[in-house]
C-alpha cells in the first residue's frame, strides 16, 4: 500500500488524553521552548492543543489532512524514508505522537528526531500501550494486541512495548528518558473507561505510553 493511502487509514487524530499527556510533559520539561516540530501531524490537532505553550509550530507528515490549521507551518515527507526535509537541530522539542506503530523503522525514526532536536532538547513520542491489560487480554484471547489486530493492519504495522522504546531512544543517544503512561483506558469488553479517581491509572489501564528524552548537549 502506498505511504499516503496508509496514512488516511488513521484519518490523522488521536485521543484527547494523549495530547493532554503531550501538554502535561511540555508544562514539566519544556516550559522555554520556542519550537516545536509534530513529526506525523495528521490533521494539527496538536498546535490547537498547545494553548500558547510553544510559539513556532510545524507539521510534518506525508500528507495535509484535511482540517489541517491553515496558519500552521507543513513540510511534506514520506516518514519512512531518511533524511526528513528539516534541519538539523532546529526545534527545542520533536513530537511524534502516535506515528511510530505507523511507521518501518522506529530506529530511523527516532534518529530522525535526536536529529532534527536541538542539542538539550526534548523528544516525546507516543504508541499504543501493549501492555495494558486490554491489550494483554487481547493477545491471550486473539493472539494480537488490542491495537494491531486484523482491522488496525496495514494501518497499524509496528507494535512496541515500553522496554522497546527504552531501548530504541538509549541506541539514538537519548537521556534522561522516562515513561509515562495517558491514564486513560478503556475497559475490556465495554466502551466504558476505567475510573483513574480511584487509582486505575498506569501501565494497566492506558491505552497509550509516552516516551520522553533529550538529545545530549
Amino acid at each position: 500500500m502506498e505511504p499516503a493511502a496508509r496514512a488516511a487509514l488513521s484519518e490523522g487524530r488521536s485521543a484527547d488524553a494523549i495530547h493532554r499527556l503531550v501538554c502535561t510533559v511540555l508544562d514539566e520539561q519544556a516550559q522555554s521552548a520556542r519550537a516545536l516540530i509534530d513529526v506525523g501531524c495528521g490533521t494539527g490537532t496538536l498546535s490547537r492543543v498547545l494553548g500558547g505553550r510553544v510559539p513556532s509550530y510545524v507539521g510534518c507528515d506525508v500528507v495535509r489532512y484535511p482540517g489541517f490549521p491553515e496558519g500552521a507551518s507543513f513540510v511534506q515527507a514520506d516518514l519512512n524514508c531518511a533524511p526528513y526535509p528539516v534541519e538539523e537541530a532546529c526545534a527545542d522539542v520533536v513530537a511524534c505522537v502516535e506515528t511510530i506503530e505507523h511507521l518501518e523503522n522506529p530506529r530511523m525514526v527516532m534518529r530522525e528526531l535526536v536529529r532534527i532536536v536541538r542539542p538539550g532538547g526534548l523528544v516525546l513520542v507516543t504508541t499504543p500501550n501493549q501492555l495494558s491489560l486490554l491489550s494483554k487480554l487481547t493477545l491471550v484471547v486473539k493472539n494480537q494486541f488490542q491495537a494491531f489486530q486484523d482491522v488496525d493492519y496495514p494501518a497499524h504495522i509496528t507494535a512496541l512495548v515500553e522496554r522497546d522504546l527504552m531501548r530504541i531512544g538509549q541506541e539514538c543517544g537519548l537521556e534522561s528518558l522516562q515513561i509515562r503512561f495517558t491514564d486513560s483506558g478503556r475497559i475490556p469488553g465495554t466502551a466504558r473507561h476505567w475510573p483513574g479517581r480511584v487509582g486505575l491509572r498506569g501501565r494497566w489501564f492506558s491505552d497509550n505510553v509516552l516516551l520522553s528524552g533529550r538529545r545530549p548537549l
